[in-house]
């Protein structure tokens, strides 16, 4: 018999204890460390997120008692008042358990036959039927939203890309195919394949959205972890996608250097560097892909400005913003109000700017600031275009 949406409601993802947390830092992939009443612990991590956004200094946490080789698991982190669900191994239960109470609309009346189905070099994470037909459905769990747009995903996923593959040839074949994104928040208006980190992932569910059914589903879970109202399906804007999602834009590359260094770079003349973090503005109006790679390498030919930079750097790391809009300078202008100082007349001949590289004395990824001005240039500025747009282009 098939659960009421009022029970529903009264899920609840850990029937243990929760221990209220901080995050400290991250020490590998799946280990963090946390301040549990004043003092510092370990604690696994069971997600391989970037989680650069959510994983921040003193950042509320989540914990249940673990048996494993930590004491402790992370189930969830605080973020823009929304507690979001970390823990990934659980995420299918959670589905399972909408499924069964026709939580998910576009799912409505299907029964699962099995789980963790095996399909070519693939697992898919359901198999279903409803009305005689057989429906394949993998699930995403997304952690990455803005104040209007969540978007998947937050690192590059090969594995992604070939499930959106093989669900494309099993609907060849004749099934039903549906990927399911569960939006751990009930904030964002509308999702996004995040184009800007895995160009490759989105460029396959764009290809394939006639084929594949795409439904991101927001939901909001309470401090106790239970699920607090209704899933809410998010539109996704297919015709600003295709405007957007090209190898073109802007970036931001962040050049850490480890001591006091002196540069000469051409005309701009010798320039004193301190130790810290140096957050270069650019863009690339064609091919920023290959722009942004060329930060990466030392032996070149130097010709821009930021070329000498990357001589005396220990690493680079390249955060490129896809768009068909020129926001370079908007971009500078924004990393000016945040920055500790600037390297005057740096890669701004070709505009008014003051400059276009930005002194950090911390990490900027540990920095809330940074981050959330990196999601709206990624994400929360497109509100504005898709505001002004009829919401049957979102489908």
């Amino acid at each position: 018999m098939r659960g009421t949406k009022h029970e529903a409601l009264n899920y609840k993802i850990s029937d243990g204890p929760l221990i209220l947390g901080h995050f400290l830092r991250r020490k590998n992939r799946f280990v963090v460390q946390v301040e549990i009443e004043g003092a510092a612990t370990f604690a696994y991590l069971p997600n391989p997120g970037r989680l650069w956004e959510i994983l921040l200094p003193g950042v509320l946490l989540l914990l249940a008692p673990s048996k494993g080789e930590l004491p402790f698991v992370v189930m969830a982190a605080k973020r823009r008042g929304d507690w979001v669900l970390l823990h990934t191994h659980v995420v299918n239960d959670v589905v399972d358990w909408m499924i069964r109470h026709d939580l998910v609309p576009d799912l409505s009346g299907a029964k699962i036959l099995e789980r963790e189905v095996a399909v070519n070099k693939s697992r898919i994470d359901f198999l279903l039927e409803r009305c005689g037909r057989k429906i394949f459905l993998e699930v995403k769990s997304c952690t990455l939203f803005g104040s209007y747009v969540a978007a998947f995903p937050d690192a590059v996923t090969a594995r992604g890309k070939r499930h959106i593959e093989e669900l494309a040839l099993l609907a060849k074949d004749g099934y039903e195919v549906a990927l399911l994104f569960l939006v751990n928040s009930l904030r964002p208006k509308f999702f996004l394949p995040d184009y800007h980190t895995d160009l490759a992932f989105s460029e396959a569910l764009a290809e394939n959205r006639h084929a594949v059914d795409v439904m991101p589903l927001g939901v909001r879970w309470s401090e106790e972890m239970k699920m607090g109202d209704l899933p809410a399906k998010l539109p996704v804007p297919w015709g600003l996608i295709e405007e957007e999602m090209a190898d073109r834009g802007a970036y931001l590359s962040i050049f850490e250097v480890d001591g006091f260094r002196e540069i000469d770079i051409g005309a701009l003349g010798r320039v004193q560097l301190r130790p810290g973090f140096y957050v270069y503005a650019g863009s690339g109006k064609k091919n920023l892909t290959a722009r942004i790679n060329r930060h990466l390498r030392r032996r070149k030919v130097l010709h821009w400005h930021v070329d000498y930079l990357r001589e005396v750097s220990e690493s680079v790391l390249n955060l490129p913003i896809r768009t068909a809009d020129d926001i370079e300078c908007y971009l500078a202008a924004s990393m000016n109000e945040i920055a500790n100082d600037i390297v005057s007349n740096f890669g701004c001949s070709d505009c008014r700017c003051d400059s276009h590289l930005f002194y950090f004395s911390s990490d900027p990824l540990k920095r809330s600031d940074f981050m959330d001005r990196l999601l709206y240039f990624r994400f929360d500025r497109l509100w504005d275009k898709i505001n002004t747009r009829q919401w049957e282009e979102c489908k």
